[in-house]
């Protein structure tokens, strides 16, 4: 460890509401996330050269916030460079604490990905030169469509992927967007995995969907159903796709380690940050399987570093993209990254090479985090918001029509 690399000498954190408060429509992937809880939580890393460090945190940013500013004392003084050790070291300092989950690898990650920042700054250099250098110049991303028309006007901006779904409907819809765009466009859907949505159901809308050659099918399970994603796998052809509401390494490695999932879906900043972002992808690459972080919750800075992580790896699948999204995220950063034919340009700017806004981001202060989604519980249960319950009427929800 060299006494000249930059030292830790504060963290800072700025946690935002991010566009108006409303209900979460889970029964619909809708065409962008406007109405929903989302916060976002950036962090900013200061060291004893003047280099400061951004990074994100998500999993349950509220919380995650707190975590962080505890995580600052084991932090705090260390060498910067030192990444790896000091994920080790956070890893070993919530470990009294339980299993870290989201909220600690949200934590984590935040710090994490604000120390890439600052050695890419130190340095010169892009992040993704520190992650191997890249082997793509752009990574393709995909947009979110719950109609037709949404899925016509995505197409009409250059997508070429595009992602439906929900928890009402799905095969119905999926096939009514295969219909607009045509078998050219890469269509991906979402199935949510609520736990209502047992094996059987869930194999049954693989093999309805199977005919529109999806790109994967995401999450047909409940995320705690491990026995369920091997009966799904034993039982259907299609792709499948899973790791969103995993906390890092640990929480998706046994999917890859099964072969449950032929593409991993780690959140960007609930995964341990880049470090551990870099370690599923290797898992991922291990079994043949592709990864194709989430990005539904997320703000602009762990796009940022998905977008890094994912021109430095050779099995980068796709990025999740909001687009549109509200109109506060291009003004809460320094700037955006460029979306042009269905891909997002790699950034050459030394570190992450984006930064916040500290006015806007203090000017939209948090006021909530958490929300009960409505629509497409089973039959008369919304009110009750039961997490475990049964699926009924079965025939309705799985039929095509």
């Amino acid at each position: 460890m060299s006494s000249s690399n930059p030292r830790i000498t504060g963290i800072r954190t700025f946690l935002m509401q991010a566009g108006p408060l409303g209900a979460s429509a889970w029964g619909d992937v809708k065409t962008s996330i406007v109405t929903v809880t989302r916060n976002w939580l950036f962090v900013k890393v200061e060291t004893d050269c003047g280099i400061t460090g951004i990074g994100e945190g998500s999993g349950w940013p509220r919380v995650v916030d707190t975590a962080v500013q505890d995580l600052a004392n084991v932090v705090v003084g260390e060498d910067a460079f030192a990444i790896e050790r000091l994920w080790q070291k956070m890893h070993v300092a919530i470990m009294g604490h339980g299993n870290s989950g989201v909220v600690g690898q949200g934590a984590i990650g935040a710090i994490d990905m604000a120390l890439w920042d600052i050695k890419g700054k130190a340095l010169g250099v892009p992040v993704w030169q520190l992650l191997g250098g890249k082997v793509r110049d752009r990574v393709r991303a995909y947009a979110h469509a719950s109609t037709p028309d949404a899925a016509r006007a995505a197409v009409a901006r250059g997508h070429t992927a595009l992602k439906t779904g929900g928890v009402k409907n799905p095969v119905e819809k999926a096939h009514a967007i295969r219909d607009a765009v045509g078998a050219d466009i890469d269509l991906m859907i979402d199935l949510h995995g609520p736990p209502w949505l047992q094996a059987p159901d869930a194999i049954a809308y693989c093999n309805e969907l199977a005919p529109l050659s999806p790109l994967f099918v995401e999450e047909p399970v409940a995320p705690e159903d491990l026995d369920g994603y091997r009966r799904v796998r034993r039982m259907t052809n299609v792709p499948l796709a899973s790791g969103e509401r995993h906390g890092g390494l640990w929480g998706v490695a046994p999917l890859l380690n099964e072969g449950l999932i032929d593409v991993a879906q780690p959140d960007t900043a609930r995964a341990g940050g880049l470090t551990g972002l870099r370690k599923i992808a290797a898992v991922a690459e291990a079994r043949f399987a592709t990864v194709a972080p989430h990005a539904g919750s997320l703000g602009p800075v762990a796009e940022f570093a998905a977008i890094h992580l994912l021109a430095a790896i050779p099995n980068a699948l796709i990025l999740e993209k909001m687009d549109p999204d509200w109109p506060g995220r291009g003004q809460t950063v320094t700037i955006e990254p460029e979306l042009r034919d269905g891909h997002l340009t790699v950034p050459d700017t030394p570190g992450l090479g984006v930064d916040i806004h500290e006015d806007f981001v203090a000017a939209h202060p948090s006021v909530r985090n958490v929300g009960l989604a409505s629509g497409g519980w089973p039959p008369g249960t919304e009110g009750a918001t039961l997490y475990s319950q049964p699926r009924w009427p079965r025939a309705p929800s799985v039929r095509k029509g």
